[in-house]
Order: C-alpha cells, then structure tokens, then sequence
C-alpha cells in the first residue's frame, strides 16, 4: 500500500542522505527525515511523496538514540545553515565518513574504504567568511529550501566579531532608512553584507548594494569602527543585475583597505573580496596537509595544480617540488596567485595561466609538459570529462584529486578508472562541522604498463 501526503508512519532510520536528513525505509518507499538520528525509530509526519521517495519530520520518537542531543542554537530548524546540531558530533563525523565511502562505492564502482576522517577540534565559531542576506529588516540567513531570511543575531558558526558588525550595520539601516533590496520586485539598495576575519581579529566588511552608492557613509563606518577594532576597510560590491549571483563585477573601497591578509600552511596570502579561500582554517592546513601527503614529493617533480584558485595548494606544493603550474579561469584570482607567489618568495618555482581548465590543460599537453603528478580542487560540479581525458593524456603518476561532493567526486574516479588509473587511498576531511559538507581527498595512481 502505498503512503499517502498528511498521513503518520512508524519508521526506523537506517542512515543519512546527502542533505543531512536521516533515512527511513516505509512500505519499501525511501522517506528523507528532518532531525532524525540513525537508529532511531518514530512516528514520521509525510508532508510530500514523490515518485520514488517522499519526505517528512518526527512528530513522536518512539526509540531516540543516545547521539541525540538538544540543539544548541535557539534558530536550528528555523535556519538552513547547519544540519547536525541534534546529535553530538561524533555521529556527524560517521555520517561524513560513510557518506565519502557509499559514494566511491555506489556511484564509482570502488571497494576502497574510507578509513578515516579528520574531525575539528573546534566545531564552532570557525567560518572565516559569512555572506549575510537582507531582506526588509532581517539580516541573517535564508531558512532551508526557501529565499525567507531568518533574523539571527548571533550564529555559532561565525566569529562573534561578525555578530557585532551585524548589529552595526542593522542599526546603521534603521537610523539612516537605508532600505533592502526586494529580490521580487528589484526595488531596494543593500542586498547582502558579506564580511571576512583573519586570525589576527582584523575583518574586512562589503556591502552588496543595488545601486553605486549608499546613505551616509561616514555613519556606516563609524558604527563599524565601534563594534570591530580590527575593521581594516569597508567595500561597495555593486549588484545592480537581477539575479541570485551575491558579488557584482564592481567594487568601490569607500575606507580602508580592500583587502586581508591570512597565513596558511606557512605562506601568507592577500585575500580580496571575491578571492576564493576556504572558510575554515585549521581544517584546511589539515586538508592541503593531506593532499601533500598524497602527492608523495621528493623536490624533483613537476606539479599541475588545476583550479588553483589564488594559489594556495600550488604553494603548499611549491617548497617540496622543482616547480607548479597553476591553472585557473578567474583573471583576478591569477593575478593574486602570482603576487602570492612572489611575497612568498616562491615565483621561480610556480608559474600562472589563466584560462578554462580544459583548455589549458589541453595547452600544457601541447607544449609537451609532462607532469608528475596533477592535482585538482574543483568546484561542486566536478570535472568535465575532457579534463579528465587530458590529465590521463599527460600520463602523471599520481593525481591528487580534492573534492567537496562525493558524488561528482565518485563520478570523476570512475572516469579516471576506465584511463588506467586506480584509487588507492581517500580521507574525509570536515571543513564544515555542523553542516551536511565534507570534504574528501582521493590520490589517483597509474596502472604500471
């Protein structure tokens, strides 16, 4: 019999999708359920059924698990941004870990386990980015599968630095009447506020407006000076296109600086507002650490580092190789990279095209380069299938692949499989405690002819 919408069942959840949800299997249909923890058995509300599986949340648990825990934010539920927060942290990290592993498996054909994953030793307060949406007075974030913002003056995952600059700019759009952008009708000004910390406490503040300039600017700065000490510039990102993107094309330093600087694995990096860094610092030092560990150099190798973004795993690969090619398709993000290189006196070693992936990699094939070992970080989507070609063309030894989907991850070593190169060892790395993300490194190698 099939389930109906608006009907309870009792169900017993045997795992964790791709969203966080648990799993539920009810008269052999697969039910996704919010806030439910594995092993658990309750009474499940349906609230939609589709063609193969519906979906639902707990109106009564019958069996709660002892990884359950009380959510720790009064906006959990309300608010999309985190996912784990009803079980304790331990669980989270195995449903990571089985998620990177049942991928490789399902979608890769793959036996290889995935022994471990790299937990935070601070689960909170760790993003070093937060990109705030506005909507009439809310400044927060948007609840789960909705474009509704939900007010949140204080985020557990953000510095609380942040918070303050939150409430500084909260009440600079009351007293000023600055009003927010309507993403339905297009009217409005300040559409996002997109803030950026280093571990020196210093912070760099945008505001995405609708528009080229703002209401009394002085104000604004002032109240942001009161809340953040370390505030080392405020940025105008200007957005005037009607479109989900965040960051306009534009941007105008109304004080300060536009930019930040970090260190990472050792090297410093100059971080403008659209730079690309990942937003959790400590797990990445562990993540390129890993990475490293895969790429098994000697300082005799020449390393192709696709989608290198402002060169940050090129220069964490750069001291222990005879050189790095980084390859990415952001004009500004290679322009950073090259400066990045040269601050850390690593310019003779690296060396920066700008372009699509494939593209250049087809180019470095054709100039004869030859790579010992490839390394790619790409974006979710994962790689086009003629890149994957290309690096198999190059014939590297070794190709590190960095992932933050085991789906296209899994996809992606399928395809390197069938060109003769085998995984032979992967790690989950947690960059994103608290949410449904993880990331993985998988190192690739060649089959011996």
């Amino acid at each position: 019999m099939a389930i109906r919408e608006g009907e309870i069942y009792t169900g017993r959840m045997e795992g964790y999708a791709s969203d966080g949800s648990a799993i539920a299997r009810i008269d052999g249909m697969v039910v996704f359920v919010r806030g439910g923890v594995r092993g658990e058995e309750a009474d499940i509300y349906i609230e939609h059924v589709g063609h193969a599986a519906a979906w639902g949340h707990i109106v009564r648990l019958r069996t709660a698990s002892p990884q359950r825990r009380e959510p720790d934010c009064p906006y959990y539920g309300a608010c999309g941004g985190c996912q784990f927060r009803h079980m304790d942290y331990e669980e989270e990290l195995e449903s990571k870990r089985l998620r990177v592993e049942d991928a490789l498996h399902r979608i890769g054909g793959l036996s290889l386990p995935v022994p471990v994953i790299h937990g935070a030793q601070c689960p909170q307060r760790y993003r070093n980015k937060v990109q705030f949406p506005i909507s009439g007075r809310a400044i927060g974030y948007y609840q789960g599968r909705t474009h509704q913002v939900v007010d949140i003056a204080d985020c557990l995952l953000q510095p609380q630095l942040d918070s303050a600059c939150r409430q500084a700019v909260a009440e600079w759009m009351s007293a000023c009447r600055v009003p927010a952008y309507d993403e339905r009708s297009g009217a409005g000004l300040l559409r996002h506020l997109y803030l950026r910390t280093n571990q020196a406490g210093e912070v760099l503040c945008c505001l995405v407006v609708n528009g080229r300039e703002i209401p009394q600017p002085q104000d604004l700065i002032a109240r942001l000076q009161a809340a953040a000490p370390g505030l080392v510039g405020v940025v105008l990102s200007i957005n005037t296109r009607k479109t989900n993107v965040i960051l306009g094309k534009e941007f105008s330093t109304l004080w300060g600086r536009d930019w930040l600087e970090e260190t990472l694995c050792g090297h410093t990096f100059r971080l403008s507002v659209p730079s690309f860094f990942q937003i959790n610092h400590p797990q990445t030092e562990v993540l390129y650490s890993r990475a490293l560990e895969f790429a098994q150099l000697t300082g005799r190798e020449t390393v192709v580092d696709l989608y290198c973004g402002i060169g940050t795993i090129t220069l964490t690969m750069a001291p222990h190789a005879a050189r790095v090619i980084g390859v990415e398709v952001v004009p500004q993000a290679i322009e950073d990279a090259k400066e990045n290189a040269r601050r850390n006196g690593l310019a003779e070693k690296t060396r920066f095209a700008c372009g699509d992936a494939a593209q250049l990699a087809l180019q470095l094939e054709q100039e004869g380069i030859r790579p010992d070992v490839v390394v790619v970080d790409p974006p979710r989507k994962g790689l086009a299938p003629e890149v994957v070609d290309t690096i198999a063309r190059m014939s590297p030894r070794r190709v590190v692949y960095v992932s933050c989907d085991p789906a296209t991850l899994a996809r992606d070593v399928a395809r390197f499989s069938s060109l003769g190169y085998a995984a032979t060892q992967a790690e989950a790395v947690d960059l994103f405690p608290r949410t449904a993300h993880v990331e993985s490194v998988v190192l690739l190698t060649k089959a011996h002819e």
